[in-house]
């Protein structure tokens, strides 16, 4: 493992790849941990793929790629560089933000992670794409009341974020906005709070409810987002249940929720800034991780979901595996859990 100014991050290769590449990542020396712009890409064709003096393109080499939702982010436009032929695995037990105000409300697993990493992912070439971008890329006021004001204005099409975005894009994602709110206004105990909300989630919850599959909601924002054909985006675990993270410490302290895991709040709703953030420690060293059923307190209620299948075909066809930067213990751990 090697520890840079972006965090530590782990390449395995397979035994069975046959390099037609060597690729080099040169961290820069800033202290810096969220650019990768001066961070340098090498990609050295091999003798064998040179014919008469002539660079033969060389075909993109397949990596699978196990990360959370932020600490990767940035590295993804320059990998983007590298291969477009990438399968992002992420967790889907983030519980933070608005994520945990639509898993609350609506249950469900989290889609605040893939809803992320499908927006670094997808298209800039057109303004057109650009504006989708933004709009989906937009978070509501913290003030509640100003939240909610937008929110109205955004669902009925008439905000400034609609400029650039044609008819049949901005018909498609109004439909499913429109039907978010719906499934909010159904739970009629509940009052949902649109602070510091995420337009990209509640168009990802609104696709998941309506197809009923979370494959499905990904499917549908890879194709309005513009992403790649050959870059997927997979949930470790595929499901429509809500999941929730817990942790066993060596005091036999259990902690439930992967945010008071990570970044705990003592129940402070305030949006954490997850590059700066200074958190108290834990009592104890982490034991173990592990899934608890969604009202779970204890480890009577551990469960053993099990891995998604398109994760485990990627697993058996891919080039490279990458064990990316990020909380070791609530981005990649959950994922590698549910292999084991």
């Amino acid at each position: 493992m090697a520890e840079t100014s972006l965090g530590p991050f782990l390449i395995c290769y397979k035994p069975s790849f046959p390099f037609p590449f060597s690729s080099f990542f040169t961290p820069s020396s800033s202290s810096s941990s969220s650019s990768f712009s001066s961070t340098r890409v090498f990609i050295t064709m091999s003798s064998s793929n040179v014919t008469n003096n002539k660079q033969q393109q060389v075909e993109q080499p397949s990596l699978l790629v196990f990360s959370g939702g932020t600490a990767f982010n940035g590295i993804v436009e320059e990998l983007k560089k590298l291969t477009t032929r990438v399968a992002h695995v992420l967790p889907v037990s983030d519980d933070g933000g608005s994520t945990a105000e639509i898993v609350r409300v609506l249950g469900g697993p989290a889609v605040g992670d893939i809803r992320s990493r499908c927006l670094r992912l997808s298209d800039e070439s057109t303004s057109e794409a650009l504006a989708v971008r933004r709009l989906l890329g937009h978070r509501l006021p913290l003030d509640a009341l100003e939240a909610k004001a937008e929110w109205y204005n955004i669902v009925e099409g008439e905000h400034s974020l609609w400029i650039g975005v044609s008819r049949p894009y901005r018909e498609t994602i109004r439909a499913f906005l429109a039907y978010f709110q719906n499934q909010i206004l159904r739970r009629s105990s509940e009052s949902f709070c649109f602070s510091n909300g995420s337009i990209g989630n509640f168009f990802f919850a609104g696709a998941r409810i309506f197809f009923q599959s979370l494959d499905a909601a990904i499917f549908l924002f890879s194709r309005v987002s513009d992403i790649p054909s050959e870059s997927l985006v997979l949930p470790v675990i595929s499901t429509n249940d809500r999941l929730t993270l817990g942790c066993e410490l060596w005091d036999g302290t259990i902690i439930r929720g992967q945010n008071e895991i990570s970044h705990p709040t003592g129940g402070s709703l305030q949006p954490i800034n997850k590059e700066h953030a200074s958190v108290p420690t834990l009592p104890s060293r982490i034991k173990r991780i592990f899934y608890m059923s969604s009202e779970g307190r204890n480890l009577l209620h551990e469960v053993f979901p099990t891995v998604n299948p398109s994760v485990l075909e990627q697993l058996s066809k891919v080039d490279c595996i990458v064990y990316a930067m990020g909380s070791l213990f609530t981005s990649v751990c959950p994922s590698l859990k549910v292999l084991c």
